[in-house]
């Protein structure tokens, strides 16, 4: 079995399995972080971006004003955005079989697997994924194709010119690699390769193995895979959660006695209580529109937004924001709202048991029914003259440099009353801001990330049975061994590995058991020694300990170490080390245990 991991992002996982003669993409999410490199892309021309100054070296010998301008101390790129794919060298990805998708937010880089590397295979995911993974995909597309850029900055990816740019574009690793945003067409012909899974259903690959999906409790639809062999049980997990929000639980006990668990997308806000953050959300909000300012939220058009969403439902009255109006602004908005609906099977329980009143299990239907939610597919049009003041704003992209957001970043950017609140955490919000400083908005910094914490794995991977009494040592820089003492059994042809049993305690009685009824003794195993001797460090470590005169005689493997006035021989391999000490015990315990200082015990 081989394991290449692809991508360099924690949570946007493209890794590949070589197992069983299969070859097996698991994920392939899209890097966007690449974009707060570029400037941002306004939806109405701006006089503040256009009149920043270009970017030439200190002392002139590098002109690239055309290509970087510089705002607030930092130098961005003045080109259409540019996506950080997976890595394409490692290996040939046409030699892929199938491609598993966790997630909607883990397959945005499909398009240029399937349409630019010779890939033939199939593409499984659960429904729920590919259609908010279609909808995610169309609205990249509509905010990149909307603003066109007509230049397309090169220069300075040059490494000569690169290594002398300021920083960050200066550590930025493999530019070239970065690409434009996919067309509508390569999404639609990636996505008709997507074939329709659902939670245990069980599909095999060549006869050589089986996968099959499980709920992660990440999203609507989001699965964990299961990739089993006659004798082997791999587990995947990416981008999995144990709160109870509104997808289907994670499915921990299937995941019971895995040979393997590659594990991945843990949360990168361990600190941050997901409930806490909902609060301080809340909170900042009500402060802000009781102030008489805006709050503009950038976030993606799926997921977190439906429990932010519910949040304010149940603190709109408490907080008097009954007449507050909230927008929505997405080309998607409104199907993704509707899908969150109709997708009844992939909630959980409670949201469930609401279909079948019929009630919607999700209330941002009756905010919708009140007026004080409104979706719209972007600012021109009905938005325009509707809109009205104080509001919430909620629309992508969380980077702030496409889409909607901004124009309400150049809208309301200049005013101290109005507050822009992240709650994404895949973006660092201080590199999000560096384009629009000076910023006199507040800015407050929400993550709400529902994966699992390193704690929460912990715990999942002691209730799942894996090798949790397993104790590494450290032998050398990146490589660890443990010992293992067990069972071995063998039968149709199948080896199982168990834990040695524990003899029962005896009963008290005055009769004396047969022999061969009795259990056999569990001495504990002897530890297992590595490492090497160093001669002048020994020599060194016998002279403290009286021993001084040694003669050393270089053999073909080693060192023969003659102890004269002890009468003794310690004979130094690169495998063994053997000590002759005639008739005198104690001596020969002491040499042994001055050896054993230089080992490590296993």
């Amino acid at each position: 079995m081989k394991l290449y991991c692809l991508s360099g992002h924690p949570t946007l996982p493209c890794n590949v399995l070589k197992f069983k003669s299969t070859t097996i993409m698991l994920d392939c999410g899209l890097d966007t972080t690449s974009v707060l490199n570029f400037l941002p892309l306004p939806l109405v021309h701006s006089p503040r971006l256009s009149k920043l100054p270009g970017w030439v070296s200190k002392d002139g010998s590098i002109n690239l004003e055309k290509e970087l301008k510089e705002c607030g101390g930092r130098v961005f790129v003045d080109s259409q955005p540019e996506l950080c794919l997976p890595e394409r060298e490692l290996m040939d990805l046409s030699t892929i079989d199938v491609i598993l998708i966790s997630n909607y937010h883990c397959m945005m880089a499909l398009p240029y697997i399937t349409e630019h590397s010779g890939f033939t295979g199939a593409v499984y995911a659960t429904e729920p994924t590919l259609q908010i993974g279609r909808l995610l995909m169309e609205e990249l597309v509509n905010h990149m194709e909307r603003v066109p850029k007509a230049q397309t900055a090169t220069c300075w990816k040059n490494k000569e010119i690169q290594r002398l740019l300021p920083g960050p574009l200066k550590d930025v690793a493999e530019v070239w690699a970065w690409k434009r945003c996919y067309t509508i067409q390569e999404v639609n012909s990636a996505l008709s390769k997507v074939q329709l899974v659902g939670y245990s259903q069980k599909v095999e690959l060549f006869g050589a193995v089986q996968v099959s999906p499980l709920s992660s409790g990440y999203s609507l639809g989001s699965s964990n895979w299961i990739i089993q062999s006659h004798y082997e049980k791999v587990s995947y997990m990416s981008g999995s959660s144990l709160l109870t929000t509104h997808p289907q639980p994670m499915d921990q006990s299937s995941l019971k006695n895995s040979d393997i668990l590659i594990l991945t997308g843990l949360t990168q806000m361990p600190t941050a209580n997901p409930d806490g953050m909902l609060g301080e959300f809340c909170s900042n909000l009500a402060m802000t529109i009781r102030a008489g300012g805006n709050v503009l939220v950038p976030c993606y058009s799926s997921g977190v937004i439906y429990d932010l969403l519910e949040c304010l439902y149940q603190f709109i009255d408490s907080a008097n924001l009954g007449s507050t109006p909230f927008y929505f602004i997405s080309p998607i908005a409104n199907s993704s709202l509707e899908f969150s609906q109709i997708f009844a099977e992939w909630l959980c329980h409670n949201k469930q048991s609401k279909v079948y009143l019929p009630e919607p299990p999700f209330p941002h239907a009756e905010l919708i029914q009140t007026n004080k939610l409104k979706h719209y597919p972007s600012i021109h049009g009905d938005f325009s003259s509707e809109f009205r003041q104080p509001c919430v704003v909620f629309t992508g992209h969380p980077s702030l440099r496409f889409g909607d957001v901004v124009h309400f970043m150049e809208l309301w950017g200049r005013s101290s009353l109005n507050t822009i609140i992240f709650t994404e955490p895949d973006f660092s919000y201080l590199d999000a801001l560096a384009p629009y400083q000076p910023l006199a908005m507040k800015c407050v910094y929400c993550p709400i990330d529902t994966r699992l914490n390193f704690h929460q794995v912990s715990k999942l991977l002691k209730e799942i049975q894996l090798a949790k009494s397993l104790v590494p040592s450290e032998v050398k820089p990146g490589v660890s061994v443990a010992t293992v003492s067990g069972m071995l059994q063998s039968k149709d042809n199948k080896h199982t590995l168990m834990s040695v049993p524990r003899p029962p305690p005896a009963a008290p009685t005055k009769k004396r058991k047969r022999v061969a009824e009795e259990p056999p003794e569990l001495l504990a195993p002897k530890p297992l020694l590595s490492g090497a001797v160093p001669l002048d460090g020994f020599l060194a470590t016998l002279h403290k300990h009286g021993v001084s005169e040694v003669k050393v005689e270089e053999t073909a493997d080693g060192h023969i170490l003659h102890l004269q006035a002890e009468d003794a021989l310690i004979q130094m391999e690169a495998h063994a080390t053997h000590i002759v000490c005639d008739n005198n015990e104690p001596m020969r315990t002491t040499l042994r245990d001055l050896v054993l200082r230089f080992l490590q015990k296993l």
